[in-house]
């Protein structure tokens, strides 16, 4: 559809060039002493044969300017404009009056009207190549931004795989520490973590989401993480009460969540986890997340360390220079910012 539009705007557009080109010799002409046969001989039929040579270089010849036929290009190029220069002597010839000798002015000698005839046909067969190339340009530069999209929905789909399982382990991970102590609770974080998987099969398959239901994501996972703490570890949560209707990607938060969790719970220390969500004036997402710092040692496999990293990729695909990410350590609290633009 979008073919046969421009197309017909294309048609649209060479029309009226070429009536205005038609027309703008005879409106000239009005009042003066030239007549009609003066016109053909000096406009319209000039006119005519660069619409000629115009369109045979537009539709036919172009292309072998761009193959191995260039030298053909201009070897029928140039016997089409001798063609025309003496077809136009030969009308020139039958319509024209014989002259006195001697009568008239002087005219210029034939190899200089040749010639400049010459230069004149070149005009149109340069418009076509400039035209064509014009359209090479953009169809190449189609093609690029397609292969980019392209290109950057497969990475930010493999992002995504990548996150699904690493989200998966991590959640297991708290299950499996909560069978042999809870198995109540562990029975209960399955029935959480079928919740979230849900939202996971029909919710990150799509390109953008709600934030409520990014926030709704984001309670349950932490309401799952929270049922293997012990009385050590506080978690506090502060989302906005009233959520405005704003759409963003999905799973932005959770690797930060993910990282409070594995980071930030001791079984000894007291420590504590807080997070929390603003929408400023400018409908921009705050998000902070802090945590008690402690660092899990090279032989803890709670968690393969790619969620923060895998977030920073997703920001950089899907939000370039939208987005803000700093991570700080504060008086032994480790403390995650991001400042998300969504419009």
């Amino acid at each position: 559809m979008i073919n046969i539009k421009s197309k017909k705007l294309e048609i649209s557009i060479h029309l009226l060039i070429w009536l205005v080109l038609f027309f703008l010799p005879a409106a000239f002409s009005l009042g003066s002493d030239g007549n009609w046969l003066e016109l053909f001989k000096h406009f319209w039929l000039q006119l005519f044969f660069l619409a000629v040579i115009f369109y045979i270089n537009y539709f036919f010849l172009i292309n072998w300017l761009y193959s191995d036929k260039k030298i053909r290009f201009l070897i029928i190029n140039i016997l089409l404009i001798i063609a025309l220069i003496i077809l136009k002597q030969q009308i020139f010839e039958l319509i024209e009056d014989p002259k006195p000798k001697g009568g008239g002015g002087r005219r210029p000698p034939e190899m200089f009207i040749y010639f400049m005839d010459f230069m004149i046909y070149l005009i149109p067969i340069a418009f076509s190549v400039a035209i064509n190339s014009g359209q090479r340009m953009k169809q190449a530069e189609e093609m690029k931004r397609e292969a980019d999209n392209i290109k950057l929905k497969s990475e930010l789909q493999h992002l995504k795989y990548q996150l699904q399982p690493h989200f998966f382990f991590n959640a297991l991970n708290n299950i499996y520490s909560l069978i042999d102590f809870a198995p109540d609770k562990a029975k209960q974080s399955i029935h959480s973590l079928s919740k979230l998987m849900r939202h996971l099969l029909y919710k990150t398959d799509v390109e953008k989401i709600t934030l409520s239901e990014e926030i709704d994501f984001l309670n349950k996972y932490i309401e799952l993480m929270t049922l293997r703490l012990n009385d050590n570890t506080k978690v506090y949560t502060s989302f906005p009460s009233k959520i405005p209707n704003l759409e963003i990607a999905p799973l932005l938060f959770i690797s930060v969540v993910e990282n409070a969790f594995k980071h930030g719970v001791s079984a000894t220390q007291h420590s504590d986890i807080s997070f929390k969500m603003e929408i400023n004036e400018e409908e921009e997402i705050l998000f902070m997340a802090s945590n008690s710092n402690f660092p899990k040692t090279d032989t803890d496999k709670s968690g393969s360390g790619i969620g923060v990293e895998n977030l920073k990729k997703r920001l950089n695909l899907l939000y370039p220079e939208k987005y803000e990410f700093h991570s700080h350590l504060n008086n032994g609290m480790y403390i995650a910012e991001m400042k998300l633009k969504i419009k």
